[in-house]
């Protein structure tokens, strides 16, 4: 005897793509969308920007390098100069956007005329995030860092390269305050630090805890 095709209801059916059609919608549209068109609106620190994207705001953390802190001066401002110049503002940028971090911030490879990820890794203006690379091509970015480093590059002039900006937010992490509470006995809050600038200079003299995000940044919401 012929067995018929089972054949699925039509209330089934509808069923079955209403459950699709909200998986999809659980992923961040940052994430779903690849290669999504960006305009620059400002420049953070080495390795994060912040961009307009569909008439949304959102920071983008630069995927599989890490540039140096702000407090690894004078590299961390080298980093964020040499961005500033290659992303200025109201350029239009690609987004390959990997995934959405702890912080909210997408994860993106940003691509204008060329990989920016991969230029500041090939000039020396960061490093080869190896604990990340998965999402991207590790060996084009652990040749560029090679490349740099033989060249004595940005963060290469110090020889065998600086402490890593990973090294370097955990050391600060740990850091025993001789109080046991905070350089000078005293914790500040962004509302009242009179400037940005000032709450860089806070950080840099060990108030951590201005750095919310971890991103090597007191503050952010003073920056004008």
């Amino acid at each position: 005897m012929k067995r018929l095709p089972v054949q699925t209801p039509p209330m089934a059916r509808k069923f079955l793509l209403g459950v699709v059609a909200l998986a999809a919608l659980a992923w961040p549209s940052e994430v779903v969308a690849q290669g999504v068109k960006a305009t620059v609106l400002s420049i953070g620190d080495g390795d994060t920007i912040r961009v307009r994207q569909a008439g949304k705001a959102l920071t983008v953390r630069l995927a599989c390098i890490d540039a140096p802190e702000t407090a690894q001066s004078p590299y961390g401002q080298q980093a964020r100069n040499y961005l500033q110049q290659r992303l200025p503002v109201g350029r239009e940028v690609r987004l390959e956007v990997k995934t959405t971090d702890r912080y909210g911030r997408s994860v993106a490879e940003v691509i204008s005329d060329i990989n920016i990820n991969l230029a500041l890794v090939e000039d020396g203006q960061a490093f080869a995030y190896r604990q990340y690379l998965s999402g991207c091509n590790a060996k084009e970015y652990l040749d560029a860092e090679y490349r740099a480093s033989r060249r004595r590059y940005g963060v290469w002039q110090v020889e065998g390269g600086i402490t890593r900006p990973w090294d370097f937010r955990r050391g600060r992490r740990s850091a025993v305050i001789p109080d046991g509470t905070t350089p000078g006995g005293r914790r500040y809050r962004c509302s009242e630090i009179s400037s940005y600038e000032r709450a860089q200079e806070l950080l840099r003299q060990g108030h951590s805890y201005l750095d919310g995000n971890d991103d090597g940044e007191a503050c952010e919401m003073l920056r004008r």
